[in-house]
């Protein structure tokens, strides 16, 4: 049985990841943790989360937590490398969903890895999302500089980082394949009298409005025809069996720092 501590377990996603993992056969639900100061402290993660009482109660203490569990999942916007590190110190395995990573913090996960921490750090946990950044690299490498790529991204009116992390990594993903630079060659919208479009650029286009969970596409796009790579998801569940099964692969997982990727096997 793993033991698994969700870090974020009353906000909306996490109450999606505290059900997946009660409901997971081969795992158990040992820790949910909420900032300091939040009024569901001391209530119980389970009924929060509308799936019945999980006789674990909702707590700051992350330490407390990890001293008895095998894996943390963290999709929320605190210190994710501070509470990984504390994680890994315990011994946990750690899937991180956030998508609000500056580079800094990134390369901090990656010496964690490097110190034998076993980390699943993905934009995306979908399981679809992932088989959309494989399609992508295969789209943008076999079609070539003749196929403009344009990429547009939709999420709920309370999203607060633009673009997604998920539309970040398939232009990256994009550049890569066609020789381009994220930081130069990405163009975010355009206004005016902006001139025509060159071959070298990738758009990147993001709307928000109502409870859209989360929409992609990348148009790849030249004279005579287009070729859309579309997903929609329509519930947070399908983040939250991507994060149980990265916690499954991490169980058995040499230490290092994985992507969904490595977790489908598609590398």
């Amino acid at each position: 049985m793993i033991r698994v501590v969700i870090i974020g377990a009353a906000g909306r996603m996490g109450r999606r990841l505290v059900a997946n993992v009660m409901d997971a056969e081969d795992m158990a639900l040992a820790g949910a943790i909420e900032a300091h100061g939040n009024p569901l402290i001391g209530q119980d993660a389970g009924s929060v989360a509308g799936c019945g009482n999980a006789g674990v109660a909702i707590t700051d203490n992350l330490a407390e937590a990890v001293a008895n569990a095998d894996a943390v999942i963290n999709f929320s916007l605190g210190n994710v490398v501070q509470d990984t590190r504390i994680a890994a110190d315990a011994g946990c395995a750690v899937v991180i969903g956030t998508t609000a990573l500056d580079e800094d913090e990134k390369a901090e996960l990656r010496k964690l890895a490097d110190n034998g921490a076993r980390i699943v750090f993905a934009p995306n946990m979908s399981v679809g999302v992932n088989l959309l950044f494989h399609l992508c690299r295969q789209a943008a490498t076999i079609l070539g500089d003749d196929y403009d790529i344009e990429i547009v991204e939709m999420h709920h009116n309370q999203k607060k980082d633009a673009p997604s992390g998920t539309a970040v990594r398939l232009a990256e993903i994009a550049a890569d394949a066609r020789g381009l630079s994220y930081a130069n060659d990405v163009r975010h919208g355009r206004e005016g009298m902006v001139g025509a479009r060159t071959n070298r650029e990738i758009g990147m286009h993001s709307l928000r409005g109502g409870d859209v969970v989360g929409d992609h596409t990348v148009m790849f796009a030249t004279g005579g025809e287009r070729v859309e790579l579309t997903h929609k998801a329509s519930s947070r569940d399908t983040f939250a069996k991507g994060a149980v099964r990265a916690v499954r692969f991490l169980a058995d997982a040499k230490p290092g720092l994985y992507d969904m990727q490595d977790v489908l096997g598609l590398k």
